[in-house]
């Protein structure tokens, strides 16, 4: 019969890759930060972060933090088992429209496996719920960008 798929039927089948199939997936110790770049927007309060890592064997974790040129800190990100090596985030900054140099400081690392120092804390329903409190980095990166432009006030 026309249309039905039988068992003799020949399915074909079709490859689709998202990544680079010559970028080996690499062990946490060689993981690398490729790219850290920041883009601010025009309303001076939100940048665009575009990140780069090397592919990955086992999910990492990064922790994003964007300084003011007086060192105070003006937004942070944390992503916990990264699932891409390639993402954007919007980032919004703590300051109302404050034009300068700032300093966007990336760090990738891992959990190191054992346990940790501090008790565990029940969540609810008696389950208990620990995060590790020993982290290894694998990798950091500054990069340092501006936002310009003057604000008129009222």
């Amino acid at each position: 019969m026309p249309g039905l798929v039988t068992p003799q039927a020949r399915i074909e089948t079709m490859d689709i890759n998202f990544h680079d199939p010559s970028d080996i997936p690499l062990s946490p110790d060689e993981v690398r930060i490729r790219e850290l770049r920041v883009e601010p927007f025009p309303d001076r309060r939100r940048v665009r972060l575009f990140i780069e890592i090397t592919p990955f064997q086992q999910k990492p974790n990064c922790e994003i933090k964007i300084f003011t040129q007086s060192g105070s800190e003006a937004a942070s990100l944390s992503i916990i088992e990264a699932i891409d090596y390639k993402m954007q985030f919007t980032v919004h900054l703590k300051d109302e429209s404050i034009s300068g140099e700032y300093v966007a400081a990336m760090e990738v690392y891992y959990f190191e496996p054992g346990q940790s120092d501090q008790a565990p804390e029940p969540v609810r329903d008696g389950e208990i719920h620990q995060l590790p409190d020993r982290v290894k980095p694998v990798d950091q990166r500054q990069v340092a960008f501006s936002i310009s432009g003057a604000q008129d006030a009222g």
